[in-house]
């Protein structure tokens, strides 16, 4: 039976070391193997006139001490983890994108090699964490953190079930309280909130997204009963409400599309927030047909 492993992706940072301890645990919980895959770019410009191969062989060496290293560190994570390296010779993006169709989750660090410090989200990650064909994790903040809930945001997308799923599972493995925000769009517009005259009715308007979120939750409550779950309705931006949450959470989950966006577009503007200011890891959930749509 073929198996779908978690793969994560190294490159011999402090992020990279991060993502690939919490990609062992992760795949520890979830009963599968780990692969480390580390993806070696060697045609610089002297290299393409080296016929000795030097700067191959050079490129080569580093890469496999690069994916031993990480070895090591999911070892020590998790001791008894089934766990192989995989350093691969081309582009880092296309190399993982490609071996996203074979993965259960991707996992990557937020931050790469010679990346700008201006930058709170390395390219690399955020066009897998955009493309990918497979869930995908962006390790950010406090990967190593314990406590706290795991923190989901819904909306009326297809893809809200599937985000629902990934937030039980997620809080029932760690043991974790469940938080869930959804949005709760204002009754009118919000220039016209401050002209005379204007029911808001904002009482009604919350009961009825409560009302929402209670029937969108039951199945899942009735699965996972053993999960504290809590609810917030908020017309404040969600992800913005999100980015607030993480601050005190072990793992924030979204959609790879929000309810609304244009079609084709392969994440939505919550994730690309969440992704570039979440302060815990981020999950973003995905179909494999997704990417393909």
């Amino acid at each position: 039976m073929r198996v779908n492993p978690v793969i994560v992706g190294a490159d011999g940072t402090d992020c990279s070391k991060a993502a690939v301890r919490w990609a062992a645990r992760e795949a520890n919980r979830l009963g599968l193997p780990l692969r480390v895959t580390h993806a070696f770019d060697w045609e610089w410009r002297e290299a393409r006139y080296d016929m000795s191969h030097d700067y191959l062989d050079h490129a080569r060496t580093m890469a496999e001490g690069i994916t031993s290293n990480a070895v090591y560190e999911a070892r020590i994570a998790v001791d008894d983890l089934e766990v192989e390296g995989d350093p691969v010779v081309g582009n880092p993006a296309p190399r993982l994108l490609a071996d996203s169709e074979d993965a259960r989750l991707m996992v990557l660090g937020s931050r790469g090699r010679g990346g700008f410090g201006s930058l709170l989200l390395g390219s690399v990650s955020q066009r897998v964490a955009t493309h990918a064909k497979c869930s995908v994790v962006v390790i950010r903040g406090r990967a190593d953190n314990t406590e706290g809930p795991v923190v989901a945001g819904v909306d009326d997308s297809p893809a809200a079930d599937m985000v629902l799923e990934a937030a039980f599972e997620a809080a029932a493995a760690r043991g974790a309280t469940l938080k869930i925000i959804r949005g709760c769009p204002p009754p009118v517009p919000l220039w016209m909130a401050g002209m005379a005259g204007v029911d808001l009715q904002m009482p009604m308007a919350e009961l009825e997204a409560y009302a929402k979120l209670e029937e969108q939750l039951a199945p899942w409550r009735n699965k996972f009963a053993d999960v504290p779950v809590g609810m917030l309705v908020t017309e404040t931006n969600v992800a913005s409400v999100l980015v607030t949450a993480s601050a005190g959470a072990q793992l924030v989950v979204v959609g790879s599309r929000g309810h609304g966006v244009v079609t084709g577009t392969l994440l939505g503007s919550t994730g690309l927030q969440l992704l570039h200011h979440a302060e815990c890891p981020v999950y973003i959930v995905r179909r494999p047909a997704d990417s393909q749509e």
